[in-house]
């Protein structure tokens, strides 16, 4: 018996470190996601084997069905994360696993996992499908987070997200501006931890509420932008609002202050992508400067 799932990878928008706080975030699920795919053996353990794009294995494990435990694993750090997912997983639902004589799972991830687009949200959704368990408890449980990645795992076009007293609201919205083809993605060369970005967030003292009402109007007004200059004016202010909660320079006054368009970070500041806008495609700029991935908005958004 051979099962198979899959989820979409992420990108936010707006409402980075503020949607923490219960601020609307415009968020867009990505071409790119994972696979999940499970095989039923009778081997007594759990195999499992982690792909990349060039479908070359870049983990390996091996688990005791029952306890969970590690019997081998070529990536310690991994393994403890699947084990902790896995029996979190299994917390919520006790029947998980319980028949199986064994099992073999194989996931893909088609997209470069530096990129930071998803893939420990499309992992975590996956096995909340396989599971059959909410994939936002098996996030907060077992890591902590917003969850709007888990919610663009689930969606297959652009969603607003917000936390309403812990409880997530997603509305589908429609977002594919007339501007967009001067929209890019432009990848920084380096995975920026979303937990050490969080937990430098939570040390700053400002006016939470204010920040929330701040980011949930530039939001809306992202979503209803009619030209690419209004949208690179509410890009550059919602910079400007973090930039002043953070006490971190934006990203283009730090990096590209030369730029003739502009640049907004996405997620954790310092890392992953940013939102470029340009009249044509930017490569040549950002790849003089070491930066050598620019993906036009359609190309990388569903």
């Amino acid at each position: 018996m051979q099962r198979e799932f899959y989820s979409n990878g992420k990108l936010l928008l707006s409402g980075e470190y503020a949607i923490l706080d219960g601020a609307l975030g415009l968020a867009v699920p990505t071409k790119y996601g994972q696979s999940l795919k499970v095989t039923s053996m009778a081997s007594g353990l759990l195999e499992w084997t982690s792909l990349d794009e060039k479908n070359t294995a870049w983990f390996q494990g091996r688990f005791d069905l029952k306890s969970l435990s590690v019997i081998s694993s070529s990536d310690k750090a991994v393994s403890a994360a699947l084990t902790k997912l896995l029996l979190e997983a299994k917390s919520q639902n006790p029947s998980f696993l319980y028949s199986s004589k064994g099992v073999r799972i194989e996931t893909k991830i088609d997209f470069p996992r530096e990129w930071g687009l998803g893939s420990s949200s499309t992992l975590i959704n996956n096995i909340a499908l396989w599971a059959q368990v909410d994939a936002y408890q098996l996030l907060w449980n077992a890591f902590g987070g917003s969850g709007y990645d888990i919610a663009c795992a689930q969606n297959d076009g652009p969603i607003t997200y917000q936390l309403e007293n812990s409880t997530p609201i997603v509305k589908k919205v429609s977002f594919s501006p007339l501007f967009k083809d001067g929209l890019y993605f432009v990848y920084l060369n380096k995975k920026q931890s979303s937990k050490e970005a969080i937990a430098n967030y939570r040390k700053k003292q400002f006016d939470t509420a204010q920040l929330v009402y701040n980011i949930s109007l530039i939001t809306k007004k992202m979503i209803s932008a009619q030209s690419l200059e209004e949208f690179e004016t509410l890009m550059m202010e919602h910079e400007n609002v973090l930039s002043r909660v953070l006490g971190i320079p934006t990203v283009k006054s730090l990096l590209f202050p030369d730029f003739p368009g502009a640049i907004k970070s996405l997620g954790a500041w310092g890392g992953d992508f940013v939102l470029a806008t340009a009249n044509e495609n930017p490569l040549r700029y950002f790849s003089k400067r070491g930066f050598n991935t620019a993906i036009p908005f359609s190309k990388l958004i569903l």
